[in-house]
């Protein structure tokens, strides 16, 4: 099969996944970070009456500059019972509704109070500091879209359109299937021939971040009944995460056991790096993913593939990752024709290469916060030229 590059890996990800049918309501205090599963709409105008942005005095623009006689006071949560007629105003403060017959309201700082006169030298055009009723939204309108990852700004509409009770998508669940018989449990005392299971912890972190599940399944040893009966149990689940067992060595298993469940591959190899090795399909109706075994590798192609299918599963309608331009502080040379994803620090606008022995460094990992991200068809890149970074939160 051939390679295909990483814009064509992912979109062979979005093109296919679609989110999980089954919804929940939950109250709005678990609603954060979950995904919208139903068009929000406004239960009434907002704001509901015309009302005041600034503390001052609710004036006719016509009646200015000069006095006005002051006939009351209306506050944020009261209204003023009366009308503001011909040379009248009334003092009011911030979010509170208009007076009738007002069309402007005068700053304080811009007013002098004395005897019962408001004084200004100011004149005010109508419609000035505040603002019309509606003019937020309308009752009706549709004020957030179904597929929306609920962010704390997006709480906060929810909580004033009334919604106690949030509609969402149900989370995907995610197992995670590590494989190898050099792999122990992270409690363990490795040899020297053994390595921690630090990739399943890292992929969970990482599902939680992208709105799912997950699932830690035992270590999956190099031998065809124990992959087969940890695959089996994974694909019980919405999404197969395996991690090793993926690339063209004897003891690489995965692709054989999955054939045996019927899978169809959409891609297994795709020209990035590190993750050339990356495996997608779908076998007893679940999609799987097989991310290489090395730390980077296995980071680096979940936060920029898999990461998607978890998204889109949860319900989101963008699931692409964002990347954002930095300047670049130090030279690179690469070979072209991959993209790369190399550690980086990023300071303030600029970025810089961590050192960084390959993709088992998992020390250097750990002091990244962005991955650089290179054109495939780029071999140098000099000090102080803008290039992509993904963040790693």
């Amino acid at each position: 099969m051939e390679a295909l590059t990483y814009s064509q890996a992912l979109a062979a990800v979005t093109e296919r996944v679609r989110p999980l049918a089954e919804t929940e309501s939950v109250p709005l205090l678990d609603a954060a970070d979950r995904v919208l599963a139903a068009d929000l709409t406004a239960d009434r105008d907002y704001p509901p009456a015309p009302r005041s942005i600034r503390d001052g005095y609710a004036v006719r623009a016509a009646d200015l500059p000069g006095s006005l006689q002051v006939i009351g006071e209306v506050r944020a949560g009261t209204s003023f019972p009366g009308q503001v007629g011909p040379g009248q105003c009334v003092e009011i403060m911030t979010g509170a509704p208009m007076p009738p017959g007002a069309d402007a309201v005068v700053m304080v700082e811009h007013a002098t109070l004395a005897d019962g006169l408001m004084t200004t030298t100011r004149q005010p055009r109508g419609g000035e500091n505040w603002t019309p009723a509606g003019c937020d939204a309308k009752a009706g309108d549709i004020v957030l879209h179904r597929g929306t990852r609920l962010r704390f700004n997006h709480i906060a509409l929810l909580a004033t359109v009334g919604c106690a009770q949030v509609n969402v998508y149900r989370q995907p669940r995610v197992a995670i299937l590590a494989t190898g018989d050099e792999v122990v449990p992270v409690e363990s005392t490795p040899t020297l021939e053994q390595v921690r299971n630090s990739n399943s912890y890292s992929v969970a972190a990482q599902v939680r971040q992208a709105g799912g599940l997950p699932t830690v399944l035992p270590v999956a040893k190099d031998n065809l009944d124990d992959t087969r009966r940890l695959i089996a149990e994974g694909l019980t689940f919405d999404l197969l995460l395996l991690s090793g067992g993926v690339s063209a060595g004897k003891y690489d298993l995965v692709e054989i056991v999955l054939a045996e469940f019927g899978a169809e591959f959409f891609f297994t190899r795709v020209k990035m790096q590190p993750g050339q090795p990356l495996v997608f399909g779908q076998a007893n109706g679940k999609f799987f993913f097989g991310l290489p075994g090395n730390p980077a590798s296995t980071m680096v192609t979940f936060a920029v593939v898999a990461s998607a299918a978890v998204a889109l599963l949860g319900g989101q309608t963008d699931p692409t990752p964002q990347l954002y331009p930095a300047v670049l502080q130090t030279e690179l040379r690469l070979k072209p024709g991959l993209t790369r994803f190399l550690p980086g620090a990023l300071r303030g606008g600029s970025v810089f290469p961590t050192k960084y022995s390959g993709s088992g460094d998992v020390p250097a990992l750990a002091l990244a916060n962005v991955f650089i991200v290179t054109n495939p068809d780029r071999d140098v890149y000099l000090p102080g030229e803008e290039i992509q970074v993904l963040p790693l939160t």
